[in-house]
């Protein structure tokens, strides 16, 4: 997308600015963003079935966030909302799953390009759905770099990009003299994982921590160390990146951002607005201006990234940019609770996979402070997971319990659909497929897992009843459609990955 030369030349104005005033140069901004994986996924975090040396090192180097909400559950729309810092439902279709990205809302990476930044991207830019269609020229995270290809012995749902190789190339591509913004964007650990590749990696059924929104089965335990082989396959990459920039003499000039798009790919986490579906990693490392070896408490969003590039790179954050920068934050040198105003986050949804009929969305909202997640789903007749059964190519039924799209398929469902009445597992299927109440809340302090849903109890109404204000508040001051007139509009975005046909609810009949 090309800005307006008035906007171009502010841009260059800002630099120049900059530049007489002594201001240090402009960092390098490295932004790595994993596929699908949880807060609680890395060794820093103590999860035991993970090693995750590169990302525990910008933390330990860097700040560690221990409360960093996407700004969705789902990849198109949380990519949107950092690029943009904007939430989803600010954002038309960007906001939603597999459809366009409107060339009218600007991105951190065109910003930072307008104003002398060599910006790029390997792997998983903003997707899926279709950029193009909107008149942009390139993804919104840059020019693509993923023509390297790894000739190593990956297992084989690992992408074979060779991500790092990728990155040198840009790097040997990138001008003399100008500063880098690079999206690393794995697709590890998206599904599918091959199956078993943890054990054969030599890691033990014991050391998989469970959530506790799952069962205690071989099978999960198993699924679950399929998803720590990817999630370590994206960290060593992000560790060659590292080293690359080190042997340059550039790291301690670059912004290192490590995060994960939404959380992990498994029932009751993806496409919910539960905390692991929205909670996920976040280390930030600048040495340059930012003490390391912090912890830090404050509750940070997706929305804040794109000004944080913005103010460090010395630009103005545009005034439709929902976020606040993090730069005052990271500059500090402080911990745990560091601003005292960043004390709630919000997140949302709207469609994720082609899982009801014509193509509906589940639209939620969640607010997320310290110490509970309230949650309001706007569509509580339908089925948080997708339709339980979907239509054949010739329009006849397929076999009961065949939908759920908006969980990916993997062996943890396969289990929880096939064991559904088993009463060890029937509570773990029905909290991850039933239909839910319009409000949940949940104590994220005593219930990560969200399994108990406190809205509605006598010694939580005050507490509910405020966070219920706050949150529609924040809605309809941010123009929520769905807040404001019901949001209708949301389903008329155009889906440009494939559709599946489900029957017609009754109240369509």
């Amino acid at each position: 997308m090309r800005l307006p030369l008035c906007v171009c030349l502010h841009l260059l104005f800002c630099f120049l600015a900059s530049v007489a005033a002594g201001a240090s140069p402009r960092p390098n901004i490295l932004l790595a963003i994993s596929d699908d994986q949880s807060f609680a996924h890395t060794s820093i975090a103590g999860y035991p079935a993970i090693q995750t040396p590169a990302f525990d090192r910008v933390a330990r180097e860097g700040v560690l966030f221990t409360g960093a909400i996407c700004g969705s559950p789902g990849c198109s729309p949380s990519r949107a909302s950092l690029l943009t810092g904007r939430y989803p439902w600010q954002i038309e279709h960007a906001g939603t799953h597999a459809s366009s990205f409107p060339a009218s809302y600007a991105v951190y990476p065109e910003l930072l390009e307008q104003a002398g930044y060599f910006v790029g991207y390997t792997g998983k830019g903003w997707g899926p759905g279709n950029w193009k269609i909107s008149g942009r020229q390139q993804n919104p995270a840059g020019e693509s770099y993923s023509s390297v290809k790894s000739t190593e012995d990956l297992p084989q749902s690992v992408n074979k990009n060779d991500y790092a190789g990728n990155f040198a190339a840009f790097l040997k591509a990138r001008p003399a003299g100008k500063p880098f913004c690079f999206w690393y964007g794995a697709t590890e650990p998206h599904r599918a994982f091959e199956a078993g590749i943890g054990l054969k990696r030599g890691k033990k059924l014991a050391d998989a921590d469970l959530p506790g929104f799952l069962p205690d089965t071989p099978e999960v335990r198993s699924d679950l160390l399929d998803y720590c082989v990817e999630i370590e396959h994206f960290d060593e990459h992000l560790g060659r990146m590292l080293k690359m920039l080190e042997e340059a003499g550039e790291l301690d000039q670059t912004l290192v951002v490590v995060t994960s798009d939404n959380g992990m790919a498994f029932p009751a986490a993806k496409a919910n607005c539960y905390e692991y579906g929205i909670h996920v990693p976040l280390a930030i490392r600048w040495p340059a201006e930012s003490p390391g070896n912090r912890v830090v408490d404050d509750l940070v969003g997706f929305v804040d990234l794109a000004p944080t590039f913005l103010e460090i790179a010395g630009l103005d954050v545009p005034e439709a940019m929902t976020g606040s920068s993090l730069f005052k934050l990271l500059r500090s040198g402080k911990q745990e609770q560091v601003e005292g105003n960043r004390d709630q986050i919000f997140s949302a949804r709207e469609r994720h996979s082609s899982s009801r009929y014509d193509n509906l969305a589940y639209p939620q909202r969640a607010l997320r402070t310290h110490d509970y997640l309230l949650i309001r789903n706007f569509r509580p007749d339908r089925w948080p997971a997708g339709a339980p059964q979907r239509l054949n190519a010739d329009g006849t039924l397929n076999s009961p319990h065949s939908g759920y799209h908006d969980i990916d398929a993997c062996p943890t469902l396969s289990l929880l659909v096939q064991r559904r009445d088993d009463p060890q597992i029937a509570p773990y299927f029905h909290n991850a497929v039933d239909k839910r109440p319009e409000y949940e809340l949940f104590d994220i302090r005593q219930d990560p897992g969200c399994r108990k849903n406190l809205a509605g109890t006598m010694a939580l109404a005050m507490v509910e009843g405020k966070l219920k204000e706050q949150l529609n508040n924040y809605l309809r001051q941010t123009k929520d459609p769905r807040i404001l007139d019901g949001g209708e509009i949301f389903e008329t975005y155009p889906r440009y990955s494939p559709i599946r046909k489900f029957p017609a609810p009754a109240s369509s009949k």
